[in-house]
């Protein structure tokens, strides 16, 4: 049930206090022997709050230490580039972040204390260095995505530039806290001594969106881009890119680490979520002010999408449309490159790819399973049901390797100029052409012991054999394109499924449901499916 005020503007009481988060993160000292304080990497990285103990500065020194030696173990020896957003827990871990590096010796490339720098430009230099030098670069970004003001997040990119595998950060986060428990082993010196190469993220990044995105067309096309930043790391960027002169208004520019001027999401929280129609309300309320409006999330990997004709579009509806629209306007992709997507995400993305005549890549939960694709070029498009996306150049290179939401946002208009319509006419058309979806995803809080109940669900713990007045056709623990763990469960009908997983960033768990009969057949397949859940977890 959403909360009585989601949609509306924060107030007072909804605001942290950002001098008592600052005091904790410097005062507070984890127990390395707490699993509630212990180092976890979820699906992109470490989260949590220094109000929590939870995210302090002994958890980013031992685990940036912890880099240090996992990347010196993999023979990464070139600089690490490290980004950070508009969090206030970001300015002093991304501080003692660097002060652990260069005790370490590590080629430090950062931003200036008073710049932002979104994961997709970190990604992106990453690849860039690495096209032209032996010695390999990495990366870090620190960052807890779309999560609120009181959260601290801080992720690894590996040489590859995109989100470190499960194989890295099981053995990162390992070594962290056997470094909580001694810190004798953590090097350090003070960031006044720090040597650090600034370094410009921006300018590059900006300039070679040319090579991705067809700027010409949408400077040509006379349409209006309403770009708001949401508080975060874009902002910066959003304002260059109107600099160069492309069609952009910046809706807000405005930078504030209690996020005053945010629309509160569904659960009553302040929380940067590009997708949610409560977190961009204010956005949604000022569409027929431009051709097409876009958000972003904290660190700008994330993309919504709002047209004057419907508002803010389902991320899966986005999704679609941008798989039809970049297959027939990119002719320097491979004729086999496949269509990613994570297996959470609309059943519509499949009949997109089945008449373009593309390989189906159906993949777990986190962006990570895309990089080899995008890397390689096996893959044109790779996608999340949660507003993540990237995609090849237009010569079929790599982009980036992490999800980029300028970079979605940017197609959005690309796709207005080169089309004549708004990606939600489109979706429209899509639907008269496949059918029309019904697709939601809801949440419910769980405890870490229900969470990880619910990772180790297998086929075997579904008893039943209906769902939602349906024969069940299939019980999933593993993704059909890579064979990968769901962590959790897919269960699937003649003309419905429901996906169930633990939140990698959040006590909740999720439950992704589609069904092609309507409304109430929906409402249906959640309701039974909530009820396995739940029996399956004792709650």
């Amino acid at each position: 049930m959403a909360h009585e005020r989601a949609g509306q503007p924060a107030q007072d009481q909804d605001l942290i206090n950002v001098d008592e988060l600052l005091a904790a993160y410097h005062d507070r000292t984890p127990d390395p022997a707490n699993p509630d304080q212990m180092v976890v990497f979820g699906t992109s990285g470490h989260r949590g709050s220094s109000l929590d103990t939870a995210f302090n500065d002994l958890h980013i020194a031992a685990t940036t230490q912890a880099i240090v030696e996992y990347r010196r173990a993999q023979g990464t020896s070139g600089p690490l580039f490290i980004g950070k957003d508009t969090h206030a827990l970001s300015l002093p871990a991304w501080t003692t972040a660097i002060e652990v590096l260069a005790a370490n010796g590590v080629e430090i490339c950062a931003e200036r204390e008073d710049e932002y720098t979104p994961t997709p430009a970190v990604s992106r230099a990453i690849i860039r260095y690495n096209r032209e030098h032996s010695a390999q670069a990495d990366g870090i970004v620190v960052t807890p995505s779309h999560n609120p003001p009181r959260d601290g997040g801080f992720k690894y990119n590996p040489p590859n530039g995109g989100p470190a595998d499960s194989d890295a950060t099981t053995v990162i986060a390992a070594r962290a806290n056997e470094l909580m428990a001694d810190p004798s082993a953590i090097r350090r010196i003070s960031y006044a001594s720090a040597e650090v190469n600034r370094y410009d993220y921006r300018t590059p990044y900006c300039q070679e969106l040319a090579t991705a995105i067809d700027l010409d067309a949408i400077k040509a096309s006379g349409l209006v881009h309403g770009a708001d930043p949401m508080g975060g790391a874009s902002v910066q960027y959003w304002e260059h890119l109107a600099e160069l002169g492309l069609p952009i208004t910046v809706v807000n520019p405005a930078v504030d680490p209690t996020w005053r001027f945010m629309t509160l999401d569904t659960d009553g929280k302040i929380r940067m979520d590009c997708s949610s129609p409560d977190a961009m309300a204010s956005l949604v309320g000022k569409r027929d002010a431009f051709s097409v409006s876009t958000g972003n999330d904290a660190d700008a990997d994330r993309h919504g999408i709002v047209t004057p004709d419907h508002g803010l579009m389902n991320p899966n509806a986005y999704l679609a449309v941008a798989i039809s629209y970049l297959f027939s306007h990119r002719p320097g992709w491979a004729a086999d490159a496949g269509i990613g997507k994570t297996l959470v995400s609309s059943s519509i993305i499949d009949k997109v790819a089945a008449k373009l005549g593309r390989r189906l890549v159906e993949v777990p939960v986190g962006f990570k399973w895309f990089v080899p694709g995008l890397t390689d070029g096996s893959i044109g498009f790779g996608g999340e049901e949660s507003a993540g996306a990237s995609f090849l150049a237009r010569d079929g290179s790599t982009w980036t390797t992490d999800k980029d939401g300028i970079l979605l946002a940017l197609l959005a208009s690309e796709i207005i100029a080169v089309t004549g319509k708004t990606p939600s006419q489109l979706y429209a058309e899509l639907e008269a052409e496949f059918g029309r979806s019904y697709y939601a995803r809801v949440d419910a809080d769980a405890s870490r012991e229900q969470k990880a109940r619910l990772g180790r669900l297998g086929a075997n713990d579904v008893t039943v054999t209906e769902l939602a007045g349906e024969q069940i056709t299939a019980v999933l623990s593993h993704a059909p394109g890579n064979g990968a763990a769901i962590g959790g469960i897919k269960v699937t009908t003649p003309s419905a499924w429901f996906a169930a997983r633990p939140s990698g960033t959040e006590d909740k768990y999720k439950i992704y449901a589609e069904s092609l009969k309507g409304a109430d057949h929906l409402a249906a397949v959640q309701s039974a499916a909530r009820d396995l859940v739940d029996r399956a977890l004792g709650a």
